[in-house]
């Protein structure tokens, strides 16, 4: 059973805690998936000499319980912008040394839009003034065949032309590299790449991305073409439009999750050194990818729910796991549910994560500019107010370092080419 712990103040002693407050069951339908809460907990101490009990949980309910205490600790540094924690010294000290990385980036404006280009934005002047190191920033595939629904949901409405997708991709991929090279983006494509990117005083840098493998068309052969072209290092395999490669999550299953082509090209990533991303994709189409991957998988945006609704982008924990059991990594995104869209609400999904999949496994996936809902993290300059968040989550230093790039970073040093 998972209980959302709300207001208790102060901070907890070391070792498993005791609290009491009212029990509140929640209703069937909460989107994020939380059936109890806790309401007006308060801290209640042991008596001296009391053994630790061992059914008490840890570290989970420090970070749970101080949900609530965001608010009291914005107070006593004078007050915070939209519920946030304030970008104190030790998150400071935490971005100088955590090489901030997102795992999923439309950032710039990059995305090429269905009719006339619309103007790119800064991207370099944000992440250097956060502290971002490391975006991956993705093209998007299948623009030419989606819509937006009056329900304000992202589908693909009518089948391409042969060659349509290809084309397409060719022109947006051309965007980012216009991009990257107006904002002066260094790309990692590499080992030495991503070292370089990890130094400190490193100016920002770039993974290149496509979101969705349409392009292919169900020729493997492209990848390498891209990779060459592109200096692409980051495929995510499906969007909202079911490809030759799978099924995804927000329309009807066709194929029964990963189709044969889409393991050849899970293969052929691990084989070339691109990064393999499941985002999108069914349970079952992760499923086989695990099954299928020599190396480590990312998820990268998404959010924790035990019961998604139909068709929904979130995932249960049980798909979460899937992904962290190839040593992968899963972006949280900023998309916070029924809560208020603020970096608190956004570190405690996070921190919902990591319960499920454990701190090794859990990322920054924001989705910038590419999110319909408002996101709680929607511009870089926002990246030490949510390390200040991650910290006031209860999350130590080392553990946030993880989360803020630490777990990409390992993802990359495994996939990419030496």
């Amino acid at each position: 059973m998972t209980v959302e712990v709300l207001g208790v103040a102060g901070r907890p002693g070391a070792g498993p805690q005791r609290v009491r407050g009212t029990w509140q069951a929640l209703p069937a339908d909460d989107s994020a998936g939380w059936r109890w809460q806790l309401r007006e907990a308060r801290w209640e101490p042991a008596a001296a000499g009391t053994p630790p009990d061992p059914w008490l949980p840890g570290p989970w309910l420090r970070r749970r319980a101080l949900l609530a205490a965001g608010p009291l600790l914005c107070a006593a540094a004078g007050g915070c912008a939209r519920g946030e924690a304030p970008p104190s010294a030790a998150a400071q000290a935490l971005l100088a040394s955590a090489a901030p990385m997102d795992l999923h980036s439309h950032a710039g404006r990059v995305i090429l839009g269905r009719n006339r280009p619309r103007p790119t934005e800064p991207l370099a002047g944000p992440m250097r003034e956060g502290g971002m190191r490391l975006v991956a920033l993705a093209m998007v595939a299948d623009t030419p065949t989606t819509m937006v629904t009056p329900e304000r949901r992202i589908e693909a409405y009518r089948t391409p032309l042969p060659g349509e997708l290809r084309a397409h991709a060719e022109a947006a991929f051309a965007r980012l590299a216009g991009l990257v090279a107006e904002q002066g983006l260094a790309v990692v494509t590499d080992q030495a790449g991503l070292r370089a990117a990890r130094q400190p005083g490193a100016g920002p840098a770039v993974i290149v991305a496509s979101e969705g493998a349409d392009w292919l068309e169900g020729e493997e052969a492209r990848l390498d073409a891209a990779i060459q072209a592109h200096r692409l290092r980051h495929l995510q395999l499906v969007h909202y439009r079911v490809n030759e490669l799978g099924d995804i999550q927000t329309a009807a299953p066709v194929h029964g999750g990963l189709t044969e082509f889409g393991a050849a090209v899970v293969r052929r990533c691990n084989r070339l050194g691109v990064v393999v991303d499941v985002a999108h994709g069914t349970y079952w189409l992760t499923q086989r990818a695990a099954e299928v991957t020599t190396r480590p998988l990312v998820l990268s945006h998404t959010a924790l729910s035990a019961r998604p609704s139909l068709r929904s982008r979130w995932i249960t924990p049980e798909h979460a796991r899937l992904v962290a059991g190839t040593g992968g990594v899963i972006g949280v995104w900023p998309l916070t549910g029924p809560e208020a869209p603020t970096l608190r609400a956004y570190a405690a999904s996070i921190a919902r994560m990591v319960d499920a999949v454990g701190i090794a496994h859990v990322g920054i996936g924001s989705d910038m500019l590419g999110l319909l809902g408002t996101p709680a993290y929607g511009d870089y300059r926002e990246t030490p107010a949510l390390a200040a968040a991650l910290l006031a989550q209860g999350f130590a230093p080392d553990e946030a370092a993880l989360l803020l790039g630490g777990n990409y970073a390992r993802v990359l040093e495994a996939v990419l080419p030496g």
